[in-house]
């Protein structure tokens, strides 16, 4: 029987032993967690890998929770955010939410109230992502360029220049929409698995590079070579495109 996958949640937490106490009661309510000490420790998690919710407080040793969450979403990560703080100030509060954080909570807390939050920005953000037809893709994106092609993810098809219109699965369409929006850098496997399937999906690199394979024999059909779009031997992928000078 399948079991429903559990969220995972990223406490970015200094107080090990609160960080510790957290994950335990994560644990207990279904979720698992990742524990960050500080907010570079949250970036370098989320390079390569998924998140269902950060539960962040608002002072790291390396840098402010309200700065770390800029900085997320300056590189377009829309993990939803729990701040944490132990300072009842109302200011902090509304430029939390103004921010675009999801939450707010004062330490101490009871740990039903924080489970009733977490499940609350959870089901909210379910929601939100309805459109979504991948971890990363959703069809109310805008049609984008591809290897000379154009992806359409309203209608999960490519157009290509010969006037071909080609209809592409929902993978497909997630792999194109990923490295389309990280160009010019080496992206592993399993990163790439984790933004397009989920982290907590069970899927193998044999299963990826069927996927590869599907797209570059679909753009072979219509006499369009993938040049830029190179296999990175023992890594990954690499979708390098020249910036015009």
């Amino acid at each position: 029987m399948n079991q429903t996958p559990k969220p995972l949640i990223i406490i970015a937490e200094d107080d090990k032993d609160l960080a510790t106490l957290i994950a335990t009661q994560l644990e207990v309510a279904g979720m698992q967690s990742q524990i960050c000490h500080e907010a570079c420790h949250v970036e370098r998690f989320l390079k390569s890998n998924f998140a269902n919710l950060i539960l962040l407080d608002v002072h790291l040793p390396d840098n402010t929770g309200f700065n770390l969450m800029s900085d997320l979403r300056g590189t377009g990560n829309s993990t939803p955010v729990i701040f944490l703080t132990g300072e009842n100030d109302e200011v902090k509060k509304v430029k939390a939410l103004e921010m675009g954080g999801d939450d707010y909570i004062t330490k101490p807390f009871g740990f039903p109230e924080l489970i009733a939050r977490i499940n609350a920005v959870l089901r909210r953000a379910e929601t939100t992502n309805d459109s979504n037809i991948t971890q990363n893709a959703s069809i109310t994106d805008e049609p984008f360029e591809f290897c000379g092609a154009e992806v359409n993810p309203q209608r999960l098809e490519v157009n290509f220049p010969d006037g071909a219109i080609e209809s592409i699965g929902r993978k497909e369409l997630g792999i194109f929409a990923y490295l389309a929006d990280h160009p010019n850098a080496v992206l592993t496997r399993k990163n790439l698995i984790h933004s397009v399937w989920g982290i907590h999906a069970d899927v193998r690199s044999r299963s990826l590079d069927q996927y590869i394979v599907k797209i570059r024999e679909l753009y072979k059909r219509h006499d369009l070579t993938l040049d830029a779009f190179r296999t990175v031997h023992g890594v990954g992928y690499i979708y390098d495109v020249k910036v015009p000078e």
